[in-house]
């Protein structure tokens, strides 16, 4: 049986060079580096499925974006954005921004984006649907607010506006309310944002890879092995432990995919992780983490909407273990934007001169991301 025909398109592939003063460790394999690399490999991919590439950075000039991309014309933005700057929640504005203009993206739209940043908005809206999430998640935005509730500690303690492991580290899992006091304090004055705290959940944690867009496929589960991290270091998915590759974290830790469970247990994983994707808007593709609670429930510990998409790693290990080669999960990726999302109106913007309506050349905006 042959492949199916794939549809030449031409693609503008976005994603964010803003810099930051601080250097890099050249052991961080969440630099600005890495980035380039991985719009590279993307870019190369999908180029050999025949589609016309343009890569379209964005750092401080967003009219000059705007106006490459109406120069550009593509038939679709592939969206690579990520925001680089702590507490920066640029990544659903851009998404906006894209599509106010017209054009087709892939991923989640701005909604979904927006609400996956917003820890402790995302695991109450998933609450409230009945998808499980860890007990006792509470926003604290002072410190008098860790005396209003009783704690079933361990506790874990986190920024809760962040994503990719930032600002999870070994002090992180806290016993007592003093620990508590201390990490939020730090949180509060480090990313000034308040911190979010949940039980910590002692069971097993998976990695669940989705892609596609009516027909969402949920790819080989992937579970994470922190069994030789030495004792005095939490069993959890810190920012050392996802990239710095000179860490005890990032060296003693390994992901097992397929993960080994059984039928059942893989069963209520996929339908908890495909629940609480659909249920905060999710599109395209995206990765649900959730972890096992004392009596084997599953319950997300978060959505990420449009996460790490670099070749062999991530969403991409998982499906090529369900024999889905590396461009081929770009170009489904591709497909789901031709699809929906559901309800999303293309509506571009207009703007008049005179009696006669002409299409926008560019949308005013500020002149920096910060």
């Amino acid at each position: 049986m042959g492949k199916a025909r794939i549809e030449k398109r031409k693609i503008a592939l976005i994603y964010n060079t803003y810099g930051e003063s601080a250097s890099e460790s050249h052991a961080d394999r969440g630099s600005a580096g890495d980035l380039r690399l991985q719009i590279r490999r993307m870019a190369r991919a999908l180029r050999s499925l025949g589609h016309a590439v343009t890569t379209v950075p964005l750092a401080n000039d967003i009219s000059a974006f705007q106006r490459r991309l109406m120069r550009l014309k593509p038939d679709v933005i592939f969206n690579q954005y990520d925001d680089v700057v702590h507490g920066a929640l640029y990544e659903m504005r851009v998404a906006t921004l894209v599509r106010i203009m017209g054009f087709p993206m892939t991923g989640s739209p701005a909604l979904g984006l927006g609400l996956t940043r917003y820890k402790y908005m995302s695991a109450s809206l998933l609450q409230g649907a009945g998808v499980p999430v860890p007990l006792c998640t509470a926003l604290l935005e002072r410190i008098g607010d860790i005396d209003k509730r009783a704690w079933p500690f361990p506790v874990i303690v986190q920024p809760s506006q962040e994503h990719a492991g930032i600002g999870l580290d070994r002090d992180s899992v806290v016993g007592s309310k003093s620990a508590l006091r201390r990490k939020v304090r730090g949180i509060l004055e480090a990313y000034r944002q308040p911190a979010l705290a949940q039980q910590f959940l002692p069971g097993r944690e998976f990695n669940v890879g989705l892609v596609g867009g009516k027909r969402l496929r949920v790819l080989p589960l992937a579970e994470v092995d922190y069994s030789r991290l030495p004792s005095g270091i939490p069993a959890i998915m810190s920012y050392a432990c996802k990239w710095m590759e000179d860490s005890v974290e990032y060296q003693k830790t390994r992901v097992i995919c397929p993960a080994r469970v059984d039928a059942s247990l893989a069963s209520s994983i996929s339908d908890t992780a495909v629940r609480a994707f659909r249920t905060v808007g999710g599109w395209g593709y995206g990765r649900v983490d959730i972890r096992l609670d004392a009596d084997s429930v599953p319950r997300v510990l978060e959505v990420n909407c449009n996460p790490l998409l670099d070749a062999g790693v991530g969403i991409a290990r998982s499906a090529k273990k369900a024999g889905m080669d590396y461009p081929h999960l770009l170009q489904l990726i591709v497909d789901a934007a031709f699809e929906g999302p559901p309800h999303d109106l293309d509506l571009p913007i207009y703007f008049t001169q005179g009696r006669k309506a002409k299409p926008a050349q560019w949308i005013p905006m500020p002149e920096a991301i910060p």
